[in-house]
């Protein structure tokens, strides 16, 4: 199970904190009301990515407000243009699987999304609860150019936490999204069927003129992530350190966070 139990005796039941994108609120409640564990789901705004620096510090102040009966916190999230780097595991392990962004999660491996990725760069993704929460990241994906002074904003932020080079790379992952789109994909997760929401997917999708394409979901990696079973598609933080982005194909990697001393817990 890789690093499963990390701060817990190994096979006892957990209290995990699940801290999530909205984006993923179903895949996250199914597999919480199925977990081994306790499982406590607290959800985001998919729309807090537009603004990543935000988005790392609302999920750090969750991560630091975990109570003392927390066992570990588990992300839903993967590095999600930068938005998680710099976050610091203190009391408990932090947990999150090692991916570029959701679409990695809801596909189930870096893998599955590598080969989407090389066949059509220029694809646009639609899950069922993006669609019911209004699409909100929308404008901003598509580089709505009435949001160009949000991508300044957004690199300046990059510069000032991860330096010129860091930056950089972000920006260019953030405008493979924004380039040319030839294809929507409404990923189908199956939590409840999602009809109406595809329908509206295909109809956007067409209306731009992009090839429409329905793919069925993978969940291990959710289900993995709620049910503690941390291997080698996960990275752990443990208490007194800090996420970073590692440029390879294994996405993040953990560092010693400086000036950080790990609280010091006792296993259940």
């Amino acid at each position: 199970m890789g690093e499963a139990g990390v701060g817990v005796r190994p096979g006892s039941p957990m209290r995990l904190l699940a801290i999530t994108c909205d984006i993923l609120l179903r895949p996250a409640y199914f597999f919480a009301a199925r977990s081994p564990h306790t499982v406590e789901v607290v959800n985001l705004s998919a729309a807090l990515h537009a603004e990543p620096l935000t988005l790392g510090q609302r999920i750090q102040a969750q991560i630091d407000a975990a109570g003392p009966d927390i066992d570990a916190v588990v992300l839903g999230y993967g590095l999600c243009g930068g938005a998680t780097a710099g976050l610091t595991a203190r009391a408990v392990p932090v947990v999150l699987a090692r991916a570029h962004d959701c679409v990695t999660i809801f596909l189930g491996a870096r893998g599955r999304y590598q080969a989407e990725h090389q066949a059509a760069p220029g694809t646009y993704w639609y899950v069922q609860d993006q669609m019911d929460r209004g699409n909100d990241l929308k404008g901003w994906l598509l580089g709505d150019a009435a949001r160009s002074d949000e991508v300044a904003e957004t690199r300046a932020d990059y510069v000032a936490r991860f330096g010129e080079e860091n930056a950089a790379y972000l920006m260019e992952v953030l405008g493979e999204w924004r380039g040319r789109y030839e294809r929507g994909v409404f990923i189908d997760t199956g939590l409840p069927p999602a009809v109406d929401a595809e329908q509206r997917a295909r109809e956007e999708t067409e209306r731009r003129g992009w090839r429409f394409e329905r793919m069925l979901a993978d969940l291990t990696l959710v289900r993995q992530l709620l049910y503690g079973e941390w291997g080698e598609d996960f990275q752990i933080l443990r208490p007194g350190e800090r996420l970073e982005m590692s440029h390879d194909d294994g996405v993040v990697r953990a560092v010693p966070a400086a000036g950080v001393t790990a609280v010091q817990v006792s296993p259940v």
